[in-house]
């Protein structure tokens, strides 16, 4: 089942369904504060233990966690940075009987320090005494667990509020992750996160989600025991001149492990040359105009327009007349650039079956100013892709898919043995490839980025983008074992 990822407000509600359901709040602040003693438990080695306590459910979670890991003999002291200020926090008061002082100005590495002073829902900046804790904290190496969310980090967004936020070791959420937990920022303050199951239901209605396997596995184009290579999905890729052939041929190698049958690159005639002494299993075919090249691409199932294509109004008429031919298109890199003085012109050419691979400064001169006013990524991809009509796929340590009827996904298993030359029309060749053999445009794009970066853990130290296609049967074996 595919996980979602919940909004502040979206976990609110979850709770609150769970309470008018018969489960009262003071149960599920026993369960939370459980999870996260026994997330401690189960990292740490006993050693003495400082929760800080804020004044809401959050800081119920802490004293819940805190009893529990007194009861197990860990040594625990609660610093109150408010007095509770909600009924289910001073019921979790109550029942602490251990050691309660205020905020100390002393920090000791020695000390586990749990985080309960804010969740997910802050939505003011630090003050006083607890900003000046973040401050401390900062200055010097705390292992620290936070509950729910560090201190000062914004749930929605993972971005400090004003600046000023605690950032963890190990951060305990419940019920689902929140976008502060996937989100690069969010993610890096938080450290390593555990997802406990305190017992409530699932909404139902999420329209966001981790990228992982369970969100698109079933829809995976495994082939038939009666496959060919035509049933298996025709890809064509666009070749850049003579001395710009290198990403093309990248994209469609990775289109053909991905799983393509047929797969050929389009090439300028003066481009042949250099192509022909480089390919083997990928075919080969010349272009000169655009009308030519829509010829060439009329019985392809997907084409890949873009690696080192040029930037330009050559790229631009060569997009604008593949885009007549129905296949579904891939556009990466100058093809998007080739469009960044009128890019509504780009827009009138797609169709929802066609995805857009921008990193983040070719974002930016396709929808520009959308990244600077959106409140974080996964906004500003939704909005993108309703403008574009297409699936919009943003890159980077969290990569966001986003389909135009509002679907999203953030990948988590980004690694930075990716950021280098080349890796982006690998993955454009995966998505092309997946394309080309039926997978629905979303989920392509979705899978293509999720396998791409599991190619890039799986070599680590050293990888260059001409590894990564090698490195796919890999992975898509475990893939075809567990579907």
């Amino acid at each position: 089942m595919a996980r979602e990822i919940l909004t502040v407000a979206e976990m609110t509600a979850a709770d609150r369904a769970a309470v008018l359901a018969g489960t009262p709040t003071p149960v599920l602040m026993e369960r939370a504060g459980e999870a996260v003693g026994r997330a401690v438990r189960a990292r740490y080695q006993r050693r003495p233990v400082v929760v800080w306590c804020g004044p809401g459910d959050n800081g119920g979670d802490g004293y819940v966690a805190a009893r529990h890991l007194r009861r197990h003999g860990w040594p625990v002291v609660v610093e109150a940075a408010y007095p509770p200020a909600t009924d289910a926090c001073r019921w979790a008061a109550s029942r602490w009987r251990g050691e309660v002082r205020t905020l100390s100005a002393t920090l000791s590495d020695d000390t586990l320090y749990i985080d309960a002073i804010f969740g997910a829902g802050l939505s003011r900046p630090l003050e006083g005494e607890v900003a000046g804790l973040a401050r401390d904290a900062a200055r010097q190496p705390l292992t620290i667990v936070a509950v729910d969310t560090p201190s000062g980090v914004h749930g929605d967004t993972g971005r400090s509020l004003d600046g000023v936020a605690l950032a963890a070791e190990l951060t305990v959420t419940f019920h689902r992750r929140k976008p502060a937990h996937v989100l690069i920022e969010g993610r890096k303050a938080s450290g390593d996160i555990v997802v406990a199951d305190i017992g409530l239901a699932s909404m139902g209605a999420a329209s966001l989600f981790e990228n992982a396997p369970d969100l698109w596995l079933e829809r995976y184009p495994w082939p038939a025991i009666d496959a060919h290579k035509h049933s298996r999905g025709r890809l064509s890729v666009v070749s850049g001149d003579a001395w710009n052939t290198g990403a093309a041929r990248l994209a469609a190698r990775a289109g053909l492990r991905i799983g393509a049958g047929a797969v050929t690159l389009l090439s300028p005639p003066a481009a042949l040359a250099v192509n022909a002494s480089h390919l083997e299993a990928v075919m080969l075919a010349p272009f000169e105009t655009d009308g030519d090249l829509a010829t060439k691409a009329q019985r392809a199932d997907a084409v890949i327009i873009g690696p080192a294509a040029g930037v330009g109004e050559a790229t631009a008429r060569n997009l604008r007349a593949l885009a007549q031919t129905g296949a579904a298109l891939v556009a990466d890199a100058d093809a998007l650039t080739s469009f960044q003085n009128d890019p509504s012109e780009l827009f009138a050419c797609l169709d929802r079956d066609d995805v857009l691979t921008p990193h983040p400064g070719e974002f930016e001169r396709i929808f520009p100013g959308l990244l600077t006013r959106a409140p974080e990524r996964i906004s500003a991809a939704r909005e993108a892709a309703r403008l574009a009509g297409a699936v919009v796929l943003l890159k980077g340590a969290d990569t966001v898919v986003a389909a135009p009827d509002g679907r999203a996904a953030v990948s988590l298993n980004g690694t930075p043995w990716l950021a280098t030359a080349g890796s982006g029309d690998v993955l454009a060749g995966f998505i092309g490839g997946l394309l080309a053999q039926g997978m629905e445009s979303f989920e392509a794009a979705c899978a293509g980025a999720w396998i791409h970066a599991a190619c890039g853990a799986l070599h680590g130290v050293g990888l260059i983008a001409e590894d990564l296609p090698g490195l796919a049967p890999k992975i898509l074996a475990r893939l075809h074992q567990g579907a």
